[in-house]
């Protein structure tokens, strides 16, 4: 549970895969690496990686927070980054996608906008148990009855 994403520790390359345009019926991709450092925070409550892309966005840095609730052992995974600092326009962090791992695969889900129109996003992590994680982002406009997958992250360790 509260170290269901020991496996992420460390370093890693990144092959993406992540569409031009999302929710647009969009069918071309772009690809590109990425290099993360994922650590653990204090006390087991969670972890938090880097995302740096410099051949995608040269200047980008992005970052996950995961944190762990022991008492509904459910995830909250917060993104955040150096263009918006993943806050509202309050200045409080965006909403969570919020979580769990069963048989290995872990499916966690939010409400966010993209345009301005209110939509969900699932982020899915699998093959967490090989030397290549995945991790895939999709999102709905009609509440979750129909996903449009629009990036896929491929993990490998640096050689």
């Amino acid at each position: 549970m509260s170290k269901d994403f020991d496996f992420f520790l460390g370093h890693w390359t990144v092959h993406n895969q992540r569409l031009k345009a999302r929710l647009q019926g969009c069918q071309e991709w772009e690809t590109f690496t990425a290099v993360q450092h994922n650590k653990a925070l204090p006390g087991g409550i969670g972890n938090y990686d880097d995302f740096v892309a410099e051949d995608w966005k040269p200047g980008f840095t992005g970052m996950s927070l995961r944190i762990f609730d022991p008492r509904t052992q459910l995830w909250s995974i917060y993104w955040l980054d150096n263009l918006s600092g993943g806050l509202d326009t309050r200045g409080h962090l965006q909403p969570p996608v919020v979580g769990r791992f069963e048989n290995g695969t872990g499916i966690f889900t939010g409400e966010d906008t993209l345009d301005g129109k209110p939509i969900l996003v699932r982020y899915i992590w699998s093959d967490t148990h090989t030397d290549t994680p995945r991790w895939e982002q999709a999102m709905s406009v009609d509440q979750g009855q129909s996903w449009e997958t629009n990036w896929i992250m491929l993990m490998r360790r640096p050689a």
